[in-house]
């Protein structure tokens, strides 16, 4: 994954937690819809000045615009998965296995 698809999933994902549409995210920042797609799908970037609007939207720093570190890849996440299993009673097995299956289904 490059830079630019990085800084759009952070992007969204920043947007989602707010609950705003990307036309919502458009007009406060004064951008096309489209744009703001095309950022989030990593096929371009944008200014400093709209950085800069972004992160007051979002009340955070710029920097927090691009910091990605607190998600885990999946292999990353499928081995403490793995680890809690091991570690885990048979009942408390069967509750995290009914959890699961509620989520992806």
């Amino acid at each position: 994954m490059n830079s630019l698809q990085l800084f759009g999933r952070r992007l969204k994902e920043l947007r989602k937690q707010r609950k705003f549409t990307q036309e919502q995210l458009a007009e406060l920042v004064d951008l096309d819809p489209k744009q703001i797609c095309r950022i989030e799908n990593g096929g371009c970037f944008t200014t400093f000045d709209t950085l800069e609007k972004i992160a007051r939207i979002f009340n955070v720093t710029i920097y927090d615009l691009f910091y990605c570190g607190h998600k885990k890849p999946k292999d990353a996440l499928i081995k403490e998965m793995n680890e809690v299993f091991r570690k885990a009673s048979d009942e408390n097995i069967e509750l995290i296995y009914k959890i699961v299956m509620a989520v992806v289904k």
